[in-house]
């Protein structure tokens, strides 16, 4: 696995960063539901660390854009409050547009963990169980070399950790055929529920049954391609057994 080049790490911030407050800016600041807000920058961390794709909400020209992306995270990264890695084609329209206009670098990124469905009394107070995770930022185009690799080795290892290492290096033409993108971590709010419905005590009397259904993300055991030779490997198989592990804990929830 590559590192971060010394200029690149020059730049990471203090241990001070990880202390950053969530919705530092009017425009990461929760203004309903508050009592589900998170406030602890810890958290949002974990939740980034469990989820698997985010969503990103870009300026599409004449219409605004949500796409699905892998992704990883730098807490020790090299942007304020560590460091948001996106991937995708140069070809992609809503990179290239972009990255060619500095008015449009301003993205929306969003990760959700659902956790459960919670069944009320009434249709008002159905809900869902859930983690959820907000970070506006400008978007930079990570051009440094070592950088690049680094950040493209967390994607890899952000799906299968240790992957990365196990793997040959990218080529120059992938390497140009993909764009990396940086989000700083500092502006970010977050929210969570859990639990069951909270209802009116007179929908409580009815005796209708209220509850949640808790839900799990399941790793079934890896499966071989056809030109696979050999036994799983202990990184992929560590992984499929730890998101297993992850799932019967997730039920607690």
């Amino acid at each position: 696995m590559s590192s971060i080049s010394s200029d690149v790490a020059s730049t990471l911030p203090s241990a001070e960063a990880f202390a950053l407050p969530l919705e530092p800016t009017a425009r990461t600041t929760v203004t309903r539901g508050r009592n589900r807000v998170v406030a602890d920058r810890a958290k949002l961390l974990d939740l980034l660390a469990d989820g698997l794709m985010a969503h990103v909400g870009v300026d599409g020209g004449d219409h605004p854009v949500v796409l699905p992306c892998a992704y990883a995270v730098a807490v020790d990264g090299p942007d304020e409050g560590g460091t948001l890695y996106l991937h995708g084609s140069v070809a992609a329209g809503w990179i290239r547009r972009l990255l060619a206009d500095p008015a449009r670098a301003t993205v929306c990124v969003t990760v959700t963990e659902l956790d459960g469905l919670v069944t009320a009394r009434s249709p008002f107070h159905h809900s869902m169980n859930y983690r959820s995770a907000v970070v506006v930022g400008r978007a930079r185009e990570v051009v440094d070399p070592d950088e690049r690799r680094h950040a493209l080795d967390l994607v890899v290892d952000h799906m299968v950790p240790g992957r990365s290492a196990t793997l040959r290096p990218s080529t120059r033409k992938e390497l140009a055929a993909t764009a990396v993108l940086a989000v700083p971590l500092a502006e970010a709010s977050m929210k969570e529920r859990a639990g069951g419905p909270v209802d009116d005590e007179a929908d409580v009397a009815t005796g209708t049954w209220g509850g949640h259904i808790p839900l799990r993300r399941v790793a079934d055991a890896p499966l071989p391609d056809p030109d696979a030779s050999g036994a799983v490997p202990q990184d992929v198989a560590a992984r499929a057994a730890g998101l297993a592990d992850r799932a019967v804990r997730a039920t607690a929830r």
